[in-house]
């Protein structure tokens, strides 16, 4: 997560040399060849390891792309009865779902859909644990194995008093009454040394119970798609883990199916002045990319200069704190110019709203092998009322 507070890293790729005028404003723009390659990463590290490697829709549920998906993964791991359903439809496969609480009057349709239900607590696992078997599901629990590798206590779910996963040290012969397999979820945008060290500081306390599990799930968090990931010591780990205990083993990138594969494309609107240049885009950090505000972080822009006019960039919305960050171009900025943030296709899209009336991007694909672009969604004021009454 230290990233998470500087500024993101993006590569361009392809983006360098695309053309922003090609799409509406604002508008994410998502290369499939990108997706493509990263799915083909995380395809190799399943079939060299013998993983199961889902999609996290929390992350990346963009179902126009489901059956590129379906092509290399074998399924989606979901967070709830929406999720569940869009999984279910759209991808196929295998569907593990996982909420830190159920509700009585979804549970039935998410049991329904899911082949694994991952309870947070022993409390809803022996709520719903004859119900799931009477479906013939199978049933996790999610653990906290209190060893924290998160760098900041926001997006750590190891952090006193989490509310995430039953803590390690709580397990017992009863408690793992009816389940079939562990589920943990410790990692935020890391590579395989955190997850080695996690593993290292558990073990020892789920062996006792490793031998009537029938599956591992390791969660999300992997940047198994980034260059610098250890892949090959991530094939050996997993590897190794299914021959010591005979298990199966799950893995749920989100982030890695889609890094550095999207891009949101905006324009300037205003260029206002107050002891500084500033300039007023059809982006809102509050409403197109709340992590900016949320996490913090710094997102990194399309062509940004080393040095030049600096401008401080801001959303059309109400809020004051709507400021994406400060930026440099070589020339000055005009109204209607075109920027682009990079790495955008991954959370900013599914966590976009309409604060203030703000119209929510338009979504297109574009093949950086091909150059064919396919504008998938406009959204209009019926998006906006639709979710009102």
């Amino acid at each position: 997560m230290a990233e998470m507070m500087q500024t993101q890293a993006g590569d361009p790729g392809a983006f360098r040399d695309f053309d922003l005028s090609r799409v509406p404003s604002p508008c994410f723009v998502v290369d499939e060849a990108v997706v493509e390659r990263n799915l083909q990463v995380l395809a190799g590290v399943g079939e060299r390891s013998g993983a199961h490697v889902l999609s996290a829709l929390k992350a990346f549920s963009m179902f126009a792309l489901a059956p590129l998906v379906r092509r290399y993964l074998g399924g989606t791991c979901a967070s709830g009865l929406y999720e569940a359903r869009l999984g279910r439809e759209e991808y196929g496969g295998e569907l593990a779902t996982f909420c830190a609480g159920y509700k009585e009057a979804e549970i039935d349709e998410i049991i329904a859909l899911s082949d694994h239900v991952i309870c947070n607590s022993p409390g809803q696992k022996d709520r719903f644990l004859s119900r799931c078997r009477a479906a013939g599901r199978q049933v996790g629990l999610r653990i906290n194995p209190e060893h924290s590798e998160g760098e900041v206590p926001k997006y750590d779910p190891c952090a006193p008093c989490s509310r995430l996963g039953t803590p390690v040290s709580l397990l017992d012969a009863g408690v793992l009454d009816g389940v079939d397999g562990l589920h943990m979820h410790t990692l935020c945008e890391q590579g395989f040394a955190p997850l080695a060290r996690t593993w290292a500081a558990v073990e020892p306390k789920l062996a006792p119970y490793l031998g009537r599990m029938k599956w591992l799930n390791f969660g999300g968090g992997h940047h198994i798609t980034r260059a610098d990931y250890e892949r090959e010591a991530l094939v050996g780990f997993l590897t190794g883990l299914r021959a010591k205990y005979g298990l199966d083993v799950y893995l749920e990138p989100g982030e890695a199916v889609a890094l550095d594969a999207g891009i949101l494309v905006g324009e300037v609107l205003d260029l206002p002045r107050n002891r500084m240049d500033l300039a007023i885009t059809d982006i809102s950090a509050t409403c197109h990319m709340p992590d900016v505000i949320e996490a913090p972080y710094r997102p990194a822009l399309l062509g940004e200069a080393e040095a030049g006019h600096t401008y401080r960039l801001g959303g059309p919305s109400c809020l004051a704190g709507d400021v994406i960050g400060d930026y440099t171009w070589a020339a000055p900025l005009q109204v209607g110019q075109r920027l682009a943030f990079l790495d955008q296709a991954h959370y900013s899209m599914v966590k976009t709203n309409t604060f203030n009336g703000v119209p929510l991007p338009a979504i297109a694909i574009w093949n950086s092998r091909t150059d064919a672009l396919r504008i998938r969604r406009r959204f209009t004021y019926d998006d906006f009322r639709s979710r009102l009454s």
